[in-house]
């Protein structure tokens, strides 16, 4: 990749999802790398302290992902302060654990309308100001488990599966308008997200051993962010339709030694 400092000097960056844990990285990632990044979240507090953190070319937005009002308010929010999107990272997320006969229908919706209708109002959000200017650069941060079953988390599972194959359809379609689109596959993660969702410190999770894991440890959060970055750059400008994986070889194949 071209001089960190500068590779995304021209670039205008919205990231759901960006007040905390992996969305924190990534916009801290992005405004280093000189772009203009806009923090959209429903933690508007802390949401607003990372883009005063971060001082100029960066702006806090609240958004709901599942709302396409707002989705709307935030687009012109980016668009009057730094202009249209030419990145977009559909980081936000939910993740909760329940066996397939406790999930109700209700928790079921809630999962996909976040996790999934959030990343498909984004993307429906940013392409046609992405068409006008022929060119644009969508990641969808889905999951390790998008590509495999995981028992106990059945609504997230079916979620991030909808994520890959959302990508890989748009992909196709925004090709031809030079847009592209790609989706990042973390394993496990040692983020606020994970921490609920186990109700354990985040510094559990790191000092944790993963068996399963052949690298044997929790992604820090900084990992995943560098691999967004690299998807959404120019050195990545033949990649469309992609997934890309940081798992530590989670699902490479079974860990026998």
């Amino acid at each position: 990749m071209q001089g960190i400092a500068s590779a995304f000097a021209d670039a205008v960056v919205l990231v759901t999802g960006g007040s905390r844990g992996l969305g924190e990285s990534i916009c801290r990632l992005f405004h280093g790398a000189g772009a203009a990044v806009l923090i959209a979240d429903v933690r508007d507090e802390q949401g607003s302290a990372l883009a005063a953190t971060l001082g100029s070319r960066a702006a806090y937005v609240g958004l709901d992902v599942t709302q396409e009002r707002q989705w709307q308010v935030a687009l012109k929010s980016c668009v009057e302060q730094f202009g249209h999107p030419t990145i977009l990272i559909n980081n936000a997320g939910i993740y909760r654990q329940c066996p397939l006969e406790q999930i109700t229908a209700v928790d079921y919706q809630q999962i996909m309308d976040v996790n999934a209708l959030g990343t498909f109002l984004g993307m429906k959000t940013v392409t046609a100001g992405m068409r006008r200017m022929r060119a644009g650069a969508i990641v969808n941060v889905a999951s390790t488990a998008g590509l495999e079953g995981i028992g106990g988390v059945l609504a997230y599972v079916a979620s991030k599966h909808a994520v890959i194959g959302m990508t890989k359809a748009a992909a196709i379609e925004m090709a031809v308008h030079g847009i592209r689109v790609n989706a990042v596959c973390p394993g496990p993660m040692a983020t606020p997200l994970l921490s609920e969702g186990y109700a354990v410190p985040a510094e559990t999770l790191l000092a944790m051993e993963m068996p399963l894991v052949p690298m044997g440890r929790m992604a820090h959060a900084d990992e995943v962010a560098r691999l967004v970055l690299y998807v959404a750059s120019t050195d990545a400008s033949y990649s469309t339709g992609g997934v890309f994986v940081a798992d530590g070889g989670l699902t490479a194949g079974l860990r026998t030694g």
